[in-house]
């Protein structure tokens, strides 16, 4: 048996998830074994578009349920495991070669529970800069120091044995943000890594189709809030580290959810006083939140919590948050939070890093 399950999820053949298993069976295979969960598909209708050469070597598993979500056969695939070690994979992203044996040396150096991969977007010299950690601290790290709210999704190594006691699996039927609370829970609570120069997660850009670029109402959009700021997990945490999620909630999924509703005609009544309550929900239970923000930020978060303000001066200010370099993106309403580590100069600084330095490493020592 290998060390790492990776498990694939797959709704239709047009996906190339032979592709992903290549990137497995072929670049990884020492190391790593493939289970592909066909969902609500027959096995062989998913097996038929894996290249004949691995087909044997992948243990397909149908996984049937009334949703359009990845959560319930990444669950299936996960909880039908036995290898000690198991990692989620779109269909349409691949590994870079070595990615698997650079995440177990990450996990025994470090004892993780949790190897954070390093991502990179459609090739694997692509950096994504999140999270954006401490880039010279090797070891583990930590969810308030290293930002690591900003990772949304578990991508990398988990410990089987850790999810089965702990419960931690993704929310099923979440069509959106239904491994935020997962990944951001397994973070604040167990031991974390993060492969800080190893090779990447690819993440594929083919789909056309993924439910998360979908423009919902704002309930449904931003659903997964109460994952985690209604959990007994997270009202245990520290302050530090609420305030942390909170900065992260805010300034990606709110400020993210109002940029992709350019049309004014979108903003009914109903969806401002939803996003003016949600905005507000964060900010109570994310207390502090509201300090590293840049000055436009703060703005928009106004902008959020007040409905009687123009749908046209909502959007304009999500516009503004965008228009980088500027001082009012760069600088915080108070003067004493200017480095705070969430706020834009210090972490524009650690991102820049965590996206150049692992190519600046490898070309050093070509």
């Amino acid at each position: 048996m290998r060390p790492v399950d990776v498990v694939i999820a797959c709704h239709t053949p047009t996906r190339p998830v032979g592709r992903a298993v290549a990137s497995v069976l072929d670049d990884n295979g020492d190391d790593a074994g493939v289970t592909v969960v066909c969902h609500n598909r027959p096995a062989e209708e998913i097996a038929a578009v894996v290249g004949p050469e691995h087909r044997e070597r992948v243990r397909f598993l149908e996984h049937h349920d009334e949703h359009r979500s990845a959560s319930g056969p990444f669950n299936a695939g996960m909880r039908s495991s036995t290898a000690p070690f198991v990692a989620i994979m779109g269909s349409d992203d691949t590994l870079a070669p070595g990615t698997v044996a650079s995440w177990l040396a990450v996990q025994e150096r470090t004892g993780a529970d949790v190897v954070l991969t390093r991502l990179a977007l459609g090739t694997a010299s692509a950096g994504v800069p999140t999270p954006a950690v401490r880039m010279a601290r090797g070891g583990l790290v930590d969810l308030v120091a290293d930002r690591l709210s900003y990772r949304s999704a578990p991508l990398g190594l988990l410990r089987r044995e850790m999810l089965e006691s702990t419960g931690r699996y993704l929310v099923e039927g979440a069509q959106i943000g239904g491994d935020v609370g997962m990944v951001t829970a397994l973070m604040a609570t167990q031991a974390t890594a993060y492969d800080r120069f190893g090779p990447p997660y690819v993440i594929g850009e083919d789909a056309g189709d993924r439910v998360t670029y979908v423009v919902r109402p704002m309930r449904e959009q931003l659903a997964f809030f109460a994952d985690l700021l209604e959990a007994d997990w997270f009202e245990r945490l520290p302050g530090a580290a609420r305030r942390a999620i909170g900065v992260k909630l805010l300034r990606i999924h709110v400020f993210g959810a109002v940029y992709y509703r350019q049309d004014v005609e979108i903003w009914t009544a109903q969806e401002r006083a939803d996003l003016a309550e949600i905005t507000a929900e964060v900010i109570l239970r994310a207390p502090g939140c509201l300090a590293p923000l840049s000055r436009v930020d703060r703005d928009l978060v106004e902008a959020c919590l007040d409905p009687t303000l123009g749908a046209d001066v909502l959007v304009r200010r999500a516009r503004d948050r965008r228009r980088h370099g500027r001082p009012a993106t760069l600088l915080t309403r108070g003067a004493g939070h200017l480095l705070d580590r969430e706020a834009p100069l210090r972490f524009m600084a650690a991102s820049l890093a965590v996206r150049h330095l692992p190519r600046l490493r490898a070309a050093r020592r070509a």
